[in-house]
């Protein structure tokens, strides 16, 4: 079998600067293809319970956006092969100024941004200002959408498009079947390419879903991983490492 492309989440500055760069390496050693890198916020609308905790402990440190971007430019520095996608929510980008914003993220190293909540025909003049700085915006498709607000979202000329695998927040295991399959034909539908996440934690998982994605997106299984070896930076590493691998097929 192929290698599975692997999307892998984690929320920057956590547990610390630098055992989030261990993760991050670990990920990449494993075969992630692309680092999706959460900038910690208090009030998120898609997080589950890890995440939500992984942010609160960040920002108890006073972190910044302005340390989030830092971390990303090391990312970039270390693992320039390697596309870095950020995730954040609407309030952090819009505050600063979109275009501002924008412009700062593509200079630390960001490909891409993935803004949960801001909607895709509505989004502040997000893709705009990606384009206009090399990046790409990729909007989210949820299973709750109308049917005909999801045709147009598969319609708008997107590269990519996330589509979370089901409703709620992250975190829970989620059951890959012919629904799964039917919603992401739907967002493909015009063409876009797609990641699928929510929920994924395992290998028969990923491999369920490697036929229909461009990549499959991880991120609570990873940031638990670090939480439960955050006292042991080799052993967070090689058990990070080990979870990319088993999820991409390596």
């Amino acid at each position: 079998m192929n290698k599975i492309q692997l999307m892998s989440h984690l929320v920057a500055g956590y547990p610390t600067d630098e055992l989030a760069f261990t993760a991050a390496s670990a990920m990449v050693a494993g075969g992630a293809d692309i680092l999706e890198v959460q900038l910690p916020f208090s009030d998120p609308s898609a997080d589950g319970p890890a995440i939500q905790g992984a942010c609160t402990e960040v920002l108890a440190r006073r972190y910044r956006t302005a340390d989030g971007l830092t971390f990303i430019a090391r990312l970039h520095k270390a693992f320039p092969g390697t596309k870095i996608y950020l995730m954040s929510y609407g309030s952090l980008i819009y505050t600063p100024g979109v275009e501002a914003f924008c412009r700062k993220a593509a200079e630390a190293g960001v490909n891409g941004m993935i803004i949960p909540d801001l909607p895709f025909d509505h989004d502040e003049g997000l893709t705009a200002a990606c384009r206009a700085n090399g990046m790409e915006n990729i909007p989210v498709a949820a299973p709750s959408m109308a049917a005909d607000r999801l045709d147009t979202l598969a319609h708008a000329g997107f590269a990519h498009i996330y589509a979370a695998l089901r409703t709620g927040i992250t975190g829970s295991s989620t059951t890959i079947d012919e629904r799964t399959v039917a919603f992401l034909n739907k967002v493909s539908a015009g063409g876009s390419r797609v990641y699928g996440g929510f929920g994924i934690q395992d290998g028969s998982q990923a491999k369920a879903l490697a036929s229909s994605v461009e990549a499959i997106v991880a991120g609570s299984v990873f940031v638990r991983l670090i939480e439960a070896n955050r006292a042991d930076g080799k052993k967070l590493y090689e058990t990070v490492k080990a979870k990319a691998e088993e999820l991409t097929g390596l």
